[in-house]
């Protein structure tokens, strides 16, 4: 699951001219990843934001549960923004505060939650450097970050999840993505 997560965070693309996202972009966005999945082969496939954007809004049925209204902005190349409504009882039930003055106390309720960071990849491996993370309109510690990212991102494979700053693998056979204004190139 991380890994259709990660791929979607890792194609956002310049804002487009305005428009909100369509279904048009979502079934564009997914014969995308269809392709890329078929054919797995040298080649270079160009994802824009709207596209993403409307995937998350009209297809994505990937999104881990308690995730919802996701939504990417790139701020320049290779710094994208992301936001997305998160339910933080769930990470809260999962690893309790030990005491009141845990961070986590005050991990409650349906929260957007947003973070900024400079998205790097090669040889088939992703990271992100984040620069910074807020809950609602007040910052976010990396600490509390990385146990909502880590609940989130677990997996049979990977039982503790990622936190902000792990390097990931880059899903179905891609090498790197090179985000820069108005697309993001996939590249196989």
């Amino acid at each position: 699951m991380f890994t259709k997560l990660s791929l979607a965070i890792a194609l956002a693309s310049a804002l487009a001219a305005g428009a909100p996202p369509t279904k048009r972009e979502a079934a564009v966005f997914q014969q995308k990843i269809d392709a890329l999945r078929k054919e797995q082969k040298k080649r270079r496939t160009i994802i824009t934001e709207n596209e993403l954007n409307a995937y998350f809004i009209h297809e994505s049925k990937d999104l881990p549960v308690g995730v919802v209204n996701p939504s990417l902005t790139v701020l320049g190349p290779n710094r994208v923004s992301g936001r997305a409504v998160v339910d933080l009882d769930a990470v809260r039930k999962a690893s309790p505060p030990t005491s009141l003055l845990d961070p986590k106390s005050f991990l409650i309720g349906r929260v957007p939650l947003s973070a900024t960071a400079v998205f790097t990849s090669s040889n088939g491996m992703g990271k992100f450097a984040l620069e910074s993370a807020k809950m609602g309109s007040l910052p976010l510690p990396k600490l509390l970050l990385d146990e909502i990212v880590s609940y989130y991102t677990r997996s049979e494979s990977r039982p503790n999840g990622y936190t902000t700053e792990s390097p990931f693998p880059l899903p179905i056979g891609i090498r790197e993505i090179q985000i820069t204004p108005r697309q993001a190139v996939i590249i196989q």
